[in-house]
């Protein structure tokens, strides 16, 4: 369905964002991967992709606190495929603490990372988007994008302010062939999560197992996390003709978690 098409994907080496990556690419999108990691350990997994997918998937290691470094990582894909049709906007990172508690460094961070860099990536890849007359721009926000939890000031200020941003794209972008929306999910069990759930055990001195289950029973009614494969499936949806019309939505996929 997506042969032809080229994809950013940012945040992409593990969790979501590769997860995502990976259902674009065996949909037949050429993929620009994004994110931290060993050097080594990410050329496996560029070269993996794309010897399964048989697309072109290459690498960027801009980082998402910087401007410059946003804009270099789309001039890389226009310069490599033309243009940049699908913007995957995921990279984000996490820091818990109480709001008189919360690094000042620590905030301006992560709503660099989670939002900012949304914006900017945003910014750059619109303009070859409209010169192809067709785009797909999918923010990753999360259920912490429509309700709240404590201890989460930055990253909650963050993924409200994604779910925004997302309805002011797509009302720029209403009577064009570009869309813009956001997923929304629960609970995942990616490294970010993964720091929680140790966290949560060694806090209350539970296995890790007792703590997996604690963290979903308090926010997801299912029990289960949801999976970077469901995401990148909806990503693909997103990218269809059956989506043509979903326009700034923000789509949930959390089992249960804002149905609350």
């Amino acid at each position: 369905m997506l042969k032809g098409k080229s994809a950013i994907v940012t945040g992409s080496t593990s969790g979501i964002g590769l997860g995502i990556a990976r259902a674009l690419a065996r949909s037949g999108a050429n993929v620009l991967l994004n994110g931290w990691g060993d050097e080594q350990e990410i050329e496996r997994l560029r070269a993996q992709i794309a010897h399964d997918s048989g697309t072109d998937v290459a690498y960027h290691g801009a980082d998402m606190q910087r401007p410059d470094d946003i804009a270099a990582l789309v001039d890389a894909a226009a310069a490599r495929w033309g243009g940049a049709d699908i913007l995957v906007n995921n990279a984000g990172i996490q820091h818990v603490a109480p709001i008189d508690s919360f690094p000042a460094e620590r905030w301006d961070a992560v709503i660099a990372v989670n939002l900012s860099a949304a914006f900017h990536a945003t910014r750059h890849a619109l303009p070859l988007m409209r010169a192809r007359g067709w785009g797909r721009i999918i923010n990753i926000a999360s259920a912490h994008g429509l309700v709240a939890s404590a201890q989460k000031a930055a990253y909650v200020a963050a993924k409200h302010g994604l779910v925004g941003l997302t309805k002011v794209t797509a009302l720029e972008t209403a009577q064009s062939g570009i869309t813009c929306n956001a997923i929304c999910p629960g609970w995942v069990l990616t490294p970010l999560v993964q720091q929680q759930i140790d966290a949560l055990a060694a806090r209350e001195r539970l296995s890790p197992l007792e703590a997996k289950q604690r963290l979903l029973s308090e926010k997801q009614p299912s029990g289960e996390f949801t999976t970077p494969e469901e995401i990148g499936g909806l990503a693909v949806f997103l990218c269809s003709p059956a989506a043509n019309q979903i326009r700034g939505a923000s789509l949930s996929i959390d089992g249960g978690w804002t149905a609350q």
